[in-house]
């Protein structure tokens, strides 16, 4: 077919327009020609065009069974449901980098269109670092992963099929909102590297960049929960997360990116920290590109990660050195301009931001550690080290509750100073209702030390956030109603975040001690009690699914005797590749789960996982609260407007 061959010479053309985007505006700064500079747009549109006709390309190849593309006959088969085709295309190591460069187009696009009210050097700039990452990705995928090789003479007819575990609706949304986030940090990391390079790094150049990281925020916190829910519902285990090497891989940029989003805060209102979100952003990106190296070296082991030969690993690992080399010598030659604008006391809001960014820097540091140590033991023959879930919740518990303290202080202290005894005297009131209704709580609920103390910091967070957007609402003397609508859309975005990430922290904290988990073996007729719930396991029968046969049980739950659901876990076996796969059934409330997974055979009984769930929900409610909030805050009407020319004077000013 002539499909893949178009998208073969859209790709290699897509890279030619990169490399011009890459150098073509630094020439035009350097000549001071603008005609140069304005040439950055429209590569970027053009750029884009090209890499969305190479993946609409392959695509088509999945959806018309091209089984002459090697990517097309491992990865799919004529019996696959087409929306499975539609997302296999990402559901392999070529695919899944096309997507990857597909993502990073999109964003060098949107930057170029919502970013009018830029100067022309500095979105140049911008435009041109971006172009420089586009460049080495598409090189990466034409000259170790191309999606569009062949396999003529000999081709399978029907194709080796998707693996069963991403044969999924998670795999349609998952991988793209991820890739949103980890490709959206390249956008931050553009306009430091501009801002350094141009002499410009003053508030102006904080409130350009914030929009485009709290973007990228929201995309990563969607994708890392789809992620914990896919896994939930798919593997059968029960947990929602795991600290799998490429679960953390995803998880490190995001605890750098939320550093970076309250650094950039600070440095847009007051005028500090501007050295520290440099390094932030250059942080935030190198870790995002280093979970592409993980993923794609082979040095993993995961039921994320792709099989890669070493070449690939090292060639990204390339990548990553000359971005992140590149970008710390320019830090080190500009550190001159990364002067503080204005002075705090060590009682004061910057300093509360400050200490929780350090402890989410800190906590990043652990998560990194724990992922390479044992690649690095092994590489240096110290033997076989495991680093699993006790490691990490162990140094995690103390992190979190330090900074739920911060948090809470934070909420309500002023910029720049603010008294000790007024500080308190503020935090009196969400206290003591913390501790009252934190009491009651895990006094109903069952003893727990930790989860009182958790529950204590969590609430009085909560007061606090309610406290001062109360006190802001008085502020407005317009009344309550009123008063809540004239709070800018920046700040009600920004609290709406931070109580999606106590929901979630709260949704930890209660499904993990108070979690009922059996591992049991039933045959048809038997009954067991798992909290205050009765499954009865009424029957099992076969039935065929599309590439799959499977067997469906019935079973019922009772509460007190009265039926309240009835679940159908599946045991699924693929006929093409002969894998088994566990089907979930779950009963989803917003205070319990219920959660039941048919396992193997053995005679007449059958094993089966069922679990009784409380809050888990909240885990992925927050989530969402997060997205909107971040939502909220970008839709701020002050990242919409052009900023004034008097400003752009001042900034040329400072230009060098």
């Amino acid at each position: 077919m002539i499909i893949p061959e178009i998208g073969q010479f859209a790709l290699g053309l897509a890279l030619v327009v990169a490399c011009l985007l890459a150098v073509l505006p630094l020439l035009g700064l350097r000549l001071k020609y603008t005609g140069l500079q304005e040439l950055a747009r429209s590569a970027a549109y053009v750029q884009c065009l090209l890499v969305l006709c190479s993946f609409l390309a392959l695509e088509y190849a999945f959806l018309s069974n091209d089984f002459t593309l090697k990517y097309v006959a491992e990865n799919s088969n004529t019996q696959l449901p087409y929306y499975y085709k539609i997302s296999a295309v990402w559901g392999g190591h070529e695919g899944s980098l096309l997507l990857w460069a597909l993502v990073l187009a999109l964003w060098t696009a949107a930057v170029a269109t919502f970013s009018a009210g830029l100067p022309r050097d500095l979105l140049a700039r911008v435009l041109a670092v971006m172009g420089w990452v586009s460049t080495a990705f598409i090189a990466f995928i034409l000259v170790t992963s191309n999606p569009f090789l062949h396999t003529l003479p000999d081709f399978p007819p029907d194709g080796a099929d998707l693996n069963p575990l991403l044969q999924d609706p998670g795999l349609i949304i998952h991988p793209p909102m991820l890739y949103m986030g980890y490709v959206g940090f390249s956008v931050p990391f553009a306009f430091a590297m501009a801002g350094l390079l141009g002499g410009r790094m003053d508030s102006a150049w904080a409130r350009w960049s914030r929009p485009w990281t709290v973007a990228a925020w929201c995309f990563l916190s969607l994708g890392i929960a789809l992620g914990s829910w896919w896994s939930y519902y798919v593997l059968g285990w029960g947990g929602w997360w795991f600290w799998d090497p490429v679960e953390n891989a995803s998880f490190m940029p995001w605890l750098a990116g939320t550093a970076l989003l309250h650094s950039l805060a600070v440095t847009e209102k007051r005028g500090v920290f501007k050295a520290w979100t440099v390094l932030l952003a250059i942080m935030t990106f190198a870790l995002s590109v280093l979970g592409t190296f993980l993923v794609r070296s082979g040095v993993l082991t995961s039921v994320h990660a792709f099989a890669a030969d070493p070449s690939r690993g090292l060639f990204v690992l390339g990548i990553l050195t000359f971005m992140v080399g590149s970008a710390l010598i320019l830090f080190a030659w500009r550190a001159p301009l990364l002067v503080t604008e204005s002075r705090y006391q060590l009682i004061s809001r910057e300093t509360f931001i400050l200490a929780n960014n350090v402890f989410l820097v800190i906590a990043c540091f652990v998560v990194f550690l724990g992922t390479l140590f044992p690649l690095v033991s092994d590489v240096m023959h110290w033997g076989k080290i495991s680093v699993g879930p006790p490691y990490f919740n162990f140094i995690f518990k103390p992190l979190a509750l330090a900074m739920l303290a911060f948090m809470a202080a934070g909420s309500l202290a002023r910029w720049k100073h603010q008294s000790g005894r007024q500080l308190l005297s503020l935090l009196a009131v969400p206290m003591l209702a913390a501790a009252l209704l934190s009491v009651l709580a895990t006094a109903l609920a069952g003893w727990y030390n930790l989860v009182a103390l958790g529950l204590f910091l969590l609430l009085t967070v909560a007061f606090s956030i309610v406290a001062d957007v109360a006190r802001k609402m008085r502020v407005a003397k317009a009344g309550l109603w009123h008063g809540f609508w004239r709070l800018s859309r920046s700040y009600r975005g920004m609290q709406l975040a931070h109580l999606g990430v106590l929901v979630s922290m709260t949704g930890v904290l209660l499904t993990t001690h108070y979690s009922v988990e059996h591992d049991l073996r039933m045959a048809v007729g038997a009954t067991e009690t798992v909290g205050p719930y009765q499954f009865h396991f009424q029957s099992i029968e076969q039935q065929a699914g599309p590439n799959y046969t499977t067997e469906v049980a019935d079973i019922r739950v009772l509460k007190h005797g009265v039926e309240v659901r009835r679940m159908s876990p599946e045991k699924r076996m693929y006929s093409v590749r002969q894998m088994p796969m566990t089907k979930v059934a779950l009963s989803l409330g917003l205070i319990r789960d219920l959660y039941v997974a048919l396992g193997e055979a053995s005679g007449s009984a059958w094993a089966v996982r069922i679990y009784y769930k409380p809050f888990v929900r909240w885990i992925w409610l927050g989530a969402l609260l997060m997205a909107a909030g971040g939502v909220m805050a970008v839709s701020d009407r002050r990242y919409r407007l052009k900023q004034r020319p008097r400003e752009f004077s001042a900034l040329e000013g400072g230009r060098s």
